[in-house]
């Protein structure tokens, strides 16, 4: 059967990838962006499963559009992408809160506040995904990735407790965890510390080394990505967590052989904290 999409973020990178393969699969999708016209090629290709809402998700008023669109042209809601958001790179002495605040509302506040608009029209049929975008940085922190960082691992604890209210309603939570891909994400969607510190040079300045380094070089093929992913959202048992790509998966066993190493060489101080 038919899926009804809404997929926030779609005029570049994985939105546009994600938006592209549902329109051609033949199910139907409200493509939102803050310019729509970065759309229209889209509207103009699958005019009877594509429609278009401007979107900006720190708006409440444009939320409730976009929902309300998906109720009206298509009678309901399937999957909800939460792919909106942007990178901040920069020591946490180096940020100040003009840079770091104004990225928390998309990735975090505007993830959810889109997610409470829609669970009363998903909460309507059963079998639903809702998909958040996290990213490798959700999994481990690194030096000049702090805030972006922070706002991912905001994403990974609220779609973790979301994913416990929600299955027992019919619907289930995936949190996309992409390590690097050949998207734009290095370049527009990526912002940088103003100041640079000398002191930080050798670690957080190596982030923005990176960045310079290996835009456009990234090994990951987006297109590969999005595969995986509508695997990942078809299936009757779908991950809570899905890392994409090689990279990914290193940093999840990282995170994981570190975070034991941790635990089993102080539990047995640890753990002697409760009242005799």
């Amino acid at each position: 059967m038919k899926k009804t999409w809404l997929i926030t973020g779609c005029s570049s990178g994985f939105g546009y990838y994600l938006a592209c393969a549902v329109a051609e699969r033949g199910d139907q999708l409200i493509a939102t962006a803050r310019n729509t016209a970065t759309l229209q090629s889209l509207v103009d290709q699958f005019p009877d499963r594509v429609r278009v809402c401007e979107l900006d998700v720190t708006q409440p008023e444009m939320i409730q559009r976009a929902v309300s669109l998906a109720d009206e042209a298509f009678g309901g809601l399937d999957v909800l992408v939460n792919n909106a958001g942007y990178g901040l790179f920069g020591a946490l002495e180096e940020a100040v809160a003009e840079e770091y605040r104004p990225m928390f509302e998309v990735n975090v506040f505007g993830l959810i506040e889109m997610t409470r608009a829609a669970l009363p029209l998903m909460r309507r049929r059963r079998g639903g995904r809702i998909v958040n975008l996290s990213s490798g940085a959700g999994i481990a922190g690194s030096a000049g990735s702090g805030y972006y960082n922070a706002s991912k691992f905001a994403v990974e604890g609220m779609s973790e407790a979301l994913n416990q209210e929600v299955a027992p309603l019919g619907l289930r939570v995936i949190i996309v965890e992409p390590g690097p891909f050949r998207t734009d994400f290095l370049g527009r969607s990526m912002t940088v510390a103003k100041q640079q510190m000398a002191i930080y040079e050798q670690t957080a300045g190596e982030r923005r080394l990176y960045r310079e380094s290996n835009d456009g070089r990234q090994a990951g093929d987006p297109a590969k990505a999005i595969a995986v992913m509508l695997n990942a959202i078809d299936s009757d048992e779908p991950p809570l967590h899905l890392p994409l790509g090689p990279r990914a998966h290193a940093i999840a066993d990282c995170k994981l052989a570190s975070f034991r190493q941790d635990i089993d060489q102080w539990r047995h101080l640890s753990i002697a904290t409760d009242f005799d």
